[in-house]
């Protein structure tokens, strides 16, 4: 077994082994196991069976992240996009749209994908946009993680009545076990103890029993509900009405950009980009998310994407595809064993997400800050990312601004054709947000 995984996944040529895959897989799953009790949760606010959500997700789950393992051997995992989701649940509850059509749109912006992928559009986007950018992009989702991290340790709230962000209560005890897992994880990041973060993780957990944090569960087995009871409960010609394109692009347009995103910026961590900001085979990850997408639309599931909590992972030297298995094997006890993971409390995994983000800060050392026309989209790309609570519409922000300053600076030849294209659809994305 060990020489198969060794000649499938390349382990010797990545500098890893099959322990510290194992070990920072199970790190990823923990970090992103919040998605076991949200999405069903969301989903079931529209009106949808949160059993049937919770079973065909964590089906959906195994499925697409085993074939991002195998087809691009990146330490990827996929679910459902938390953009996606709220989209969804607001055309359902909101909007008054029927599944059968919410799930068409879903498909509708897969294949769309699917169609940019597989004809050399991909290509286009990819060169289209800058390495000032690209490098931009990492850091504004190691912003974006760390922001996520303090949120849920509630060291920053927003205050309620106001359009800001403060301090959250600092001596609350959801606060202090977070501090605790923070100190925990420099602690043992410094000592360089084996798979320190998953270490950490556990430890907090168990702290905060006596703390009344961790909430224990009830019982430890859960019987898993039917994956099927959506399945197939789709309207493809009835989503292609003019009325749905609004949320077409308000679902791909993010989709696209947050993979391109979340890819760069977990590729970077991982030391996988090259001197111009790309990722070596990016393609065949778009490939995979795109698919998943579109099969996932079959179940009456948001975008499936690539999440960003597979950092984590990374972060735990994770450097194959192997991580990305261990990740959905995990996932596949969760079929029985559901309450044990939601036990994790969010303080417990928050500092672990702050620690990744700031460390993805380091890319913006790749861009030209002497070039105005360079830094500050890439200052853009980053604030906006934080301001506007969304990669996509970080790098939305970024591209218009790039080639305003490349047009006033009189080097508009800088600027590739593609971007043009580009650009137009980031606006026609704002309208649909308008």
């Amino acid at each position: 077994m060990g020489s198969w995984l060794e000649k499938r996944f390349q382990l010797n040529a990545f500098k890893t082994n099959i322990r510290t895959e194992i070990l920072a897989g199970i790190t990823t799953f923990v970090t992103m196991a919040y998605v076991l009790g949200t999405i069903p949760n969301m989903m079931g606010d529209a009106g949808l069976d949160r059993g049937v959500i919770l079973t065909s997700m964590i089906l959906l789950i195994i499925v697409t992240t085993v074939a991002m393992a195998f087809v691009t051997n990146r330490p990827f995992a996929l679910a459902p996009g938390l953009g996606s989701v709220g989209i969804v649940v607001g055309m359902m509850a909101n909007d008054g749209i029927s599944p059968a059509i919410t799930a068409g749109v879903i498909f509708w912006s897969g294949v769309i994908f699917v169609i940019i992928s597989y004809v050399g559009l991909r290509d286009a986007v990819v060169k289209a946009i800058p390495a000032s950018l690209k490098h931009a992009v990492s850091a504004g989702i190691g912003l974006f993680i760390a922001l996520l991290g303090c949120k849920n340790a509630k060291l920053i709230v927003a205050v309620e009545g106001k359009n800001n962000l403060a301090w959250g209560d600092l001596a609350s005890p959801v606060v202090m076990l977070a501090l605790i897992g923070f100190v925990l994880i420099l602690v043992t990041k410094t000592m360089k103890v084996p798979g320190y973060m998953i270490v950490s993780i556990l430890i907090t957990t168990l702290i905060g029993i006596p703390m009344g944090i961790t909430k224990l569960p009830e019982t430890l087995f859960t019987a898993p509900g039917n994956p099927f009871g959506n399945f197939l409960h789709i309207d493809l010609l009835g989503s292609l009405s003019f009325a749905y394109i609004p949320f077409l692009i308000a679902l791909f347009v993010p989709d696209f950009f947050s993979t391109f995103g979340t890819a760069l910026g977990v590729g970077a961590k991982a030391g996988y980009l090259d001197k111009d900001g790309n990722l070596p085979g990016i393609d065949r990850v778009f490939k995979v998310d795109a698919i998943s997408t579109v099969v996932g639309s079959a179940f009456g599931m948001p975008c499936m994407t690539t999440y960003l909590e597979s950092s984590a992972g990374v972060e735990a030297g994770g450097k194959t595809g192997l991580t990305a298995v261990s990740t959905s094997v995990c996932f596949a006890f969760m079929l029985l064993l559901t309450p044990i993971a939601l036990m994790i409390p969010s303080a417990a995994t928050a500092p672990a997400l702050i620690i990744i983000g700031v460390g993805m800060m380091s890319s913006l050392r790749n861009i030209h800050f002497d070039d105005f026309t360079e830094s500050f989209p890439a200052f853009i790309c980053v604030a906006f990312t934080i301001f506007a609570n969304n990669i996509a519409n970080g790098i939305c922000v970024a591209l218009p601004v790039y080639l305003i300053l490349k047009l006033a600076s009189g080097r508009v030849r800088e600027v590739p054709k593609a971007m043009y294209a580009l650009i137009a659809v980031c606006i026609l994305y704002f309208w649909t947000i308008v």
